[in-house]
């Protein structure tokens, strides 16, 4: 049976901006991983009467109900209440949440006692299922009933996200009368349009397994989900899908179920013993801190040099006056003596370097925005990429960094360079 769920966040905090809502983002990706569609999202602020009108038009357009926040200590936190009323359930007091709540405060607040309206946290709806909460002191719940599963999970994302992985969504899963498996490629180098265009068809007449586009900045994921009695089953039903979307793409597939062109790069540095550097205009660092965010980068990244002046990148990348007179620091020469002099300074086996216009403005040579030279140092000598990308200087910053990470990418794994 296919699920439709909607989500509802309580809090006046999310309405009025002083908070994103990446709880909904989050939950939104698990459960497509589950095969529950997500037809709506829903904000409600802290108000009872709203809160009763948006759970009775969830009730008329979905079989899962999500909520997260409301479940905390103060006059505010009403989401059990109100659900436990729209539902026509008490509320009963639950002693081993209760001493669950007591032990989170001696654990962690032994300098500050815990007052009593934190034990208001331990009343849940009669006939629930309880989600322990290991990651704070608000217990989750589940129940059924009027034919719609409710769930209620707690508001803060450092709570919210364990609460789904290891509570909400084994759950769920034992909703299904089967199993559900699911693989994401992802893809670098073709927008979601053109990749949507050539799939259009092909996924209209998929059922089991079906096939998603979802785009990112600068790239496209595809998300394969099957169901199936088990696992195996599942993961064979998927696989012919896999190697004729790999075909496909060729190239531009650069994982399955990865996290980032990055991690890709440094998993094929780590498998071949090789070091990695970068030179950066401007991308201002972007390249150093995608790397250094992975566990383990030190590993493989030797350092990055930020050169958003020619004087730096004279004086620490070596790079020739006579060049950067000659044909400006947006160009294609400058960019190869950049990663040259990063991988002479930084002393890496592969140095990438990026230099370009990211806007607002041309630069005073007339360089358009977007304009960006990518360059790639390695034993067998300097390749360099030219884009020429819209606008958004956030946007232009990112794909740039991406295309550094896909030349690498593409050297490691013996792939032709590819704009």
């Amino acid at each position: 049976m296919s699920h439709n769920a909607e989500l509802i966040a309580v809090g006046t905090e999310l309405l009025l901006g002083n908070i994103a809502n990446t709880d909904a983002q989050m939950l939104s990706k698990g459960l497509s991983a589950l095969g529950i569609n997500v037809f709506y999202h829903t904000v409600v602020g802290d108000n009872p009467e709203r809160l009763k009108a948006a759970v009775a038009l969830a009730k008329t357009r979905a079989d899962i109900i999500i909520t997260t926040g409301g479940l905390g200590p103060t006059c505010d936190d009403l989401t059990k209440n109100v659900l436990a009323e729209c539902f026509g359930k008490k509320l009963v007091y639950d002693e081993e949440s209760a001493a669950r709540i007591r032990a989170y405060f001696d654990r962690l607040h032994t300098s500050r006692p815990m007052t009593e309206n934190n034990l208001q946290q331990a009343y849940l709806p009669e006939g629930c299922t309880i989600l322990s909460n290991d990651w704070g002191t608000a217990p989750g719940c589940a129940f059924e009933a009027d034919g719609v599963h409710v769930i209620m999970l707690p508001g803060p994302p450092s709570e919210c996200a364990p609460m789904f992985e290891h509570r909400a969504a084994p759950y769920l899963r034992s909703l299904s009368d089967g199993t559900i498996a699911s693989r994401t490629l992802r893809i670098f180098g073709m927008g979601e349009s053109s990749v949507e265009a050539r799939l259009r068809d092909r996924m209209n007449a998929m059922r089991n397994p079906t096939l998603a586009p979802y785009a990112k900045t600068g790239e496209v994921e595809l998300r394969i989900t099957a169901k199936a009695d088990t696992l195996g089953e599942a993961q064979a039903l998927i696989t012919p899908v896999e190697k004729e979307l790999c075909a496909m793409f060729g190239p531009l597939v650069y994982g399955a179920d990865v996290e980032s062109l990055e991690q890709v790069v440094a998993m094929h540095l780590k498998l071949k013993g090789l070091t990695l550097g970068c030179a950066e205009s401007c991308t201002g660092g972007l390249v150093a801190k995608r790397m250094t965010d992975l566990p383990g980068a030190s590993a493989v990244f030797k350092g990055g040099i930020v050169s958003y002046t020619n004087e730096v990148k004279q004086g620490v990348l070596g790079v020739p006056r006579e060049l950067l007179q000659e044909y400006g620091a947006v160009s294609e020469q400058v960019a190869a003596a950049m990663a040259r002099g990063a991988r002479k300074v930084l002393g890496c086996d592969l140095a990438l370097a990026v230099t370009g216009v990211a806007g607002p403005d041309p630069d005073d040579r007339g360089n358009p925005v977007g304009l960006v030279y990518v360059a790639l140092a390695a034993p067998d000598g300097v390749r360099v990429r030219t884009l020429h990308q819209g606008m958004g200087r956030e946007r232009i910053r990112i794909t740039s960094a991406s295309h550094a990470f896909d030349m690498a990418r593409r050297w490691l794994t013996g792939l032709p360079d590819g704009e």
